[in-house]
């Protein structure tokens, strides 16, 4: 064997070694992605457990806000049908998940200024937990879903980056998309007295 097949098929096989690397290291990261999408799914899934005992409570005192209350239901439903397969995170999964959630936390807002209608209602201790438990959980929300746009931003910068490129592109390793803010969010509500 001559010195040049030699080197030929050292640098092949350090160009395999090289590509499976980098190959593993977007699988490890992909991987990443969808445990932090289900840590922010677990969050979700716990603000949508706390709402029928919310609902029961405000039931109570409130019976005659029935359209609210039925909001708050529809909106949970709806919510908890909306799920997305972890492997497939692309925009249009995240934009209809949080077009969901977001209605949840409309129906959650119209119920809790319907809530201020009730003296009684507010001083009661189980709703006050409930409401801590709630406020928590939108926290925790917001913390999973940071997390999580910073698993698909590393992600990303990884598969764009050369030469990880090449191997993101034959291994079929595509772009993820992360939670944006709603449109309008960027203007402050208008309260008027």
């Amino acid at each position: 064997m001559s010195k040049k097949n030699i080197i030929g098929i050292v640098i092949a096989v350090v160009v395999i070694f090289w590509g499976v690397s980098i190959f593993n290291s977007m699988v490890a990261m992909d991987e990443e992605v969808i445990a932090q999408w289900a840590n922010v799914e677990t969050q979700y899934q716990r603000r949508a457990d706390l709402i029928p005992n919310l609902v029961s409570t405000v039931k109570g005192y409130a019976a005659h806000e029935k359209e609210t209350l039925e909001a708050v239901v529809q909106a949970r439903a709806k919510a908890t049908s909306t799920t997305i397969d972890a492997g497939n995170l692309n925009a249009a999964s995240i934009q209809q998940f949080q077009e969901a959630q977001s209605g949840l936390s409309s129906a959650l807002s119209r119920l809790l200024v319907t809530v201020e209608k009730y003296p009684d209602l507010k001083a009661n201790q189980n709703f006050l937990e409930l409401q801590a438990q709630l406020e928590g959980t939108e926290n925790r929300i917001a913390v999973e879903r940071s997390r999580f746009n910073n698993k698909v931003k590393d992600y990303n910068t990884y598969i764009r980056n050369l030469p990880e490129k090449f191997v993101a592109m034959i291994a079929g390793f595509e772009k993820k998309t992360g939670f944006a803010a709603q449109e309008g969010s960027e203007n402050a509500p208008k309260v008027e007295f």
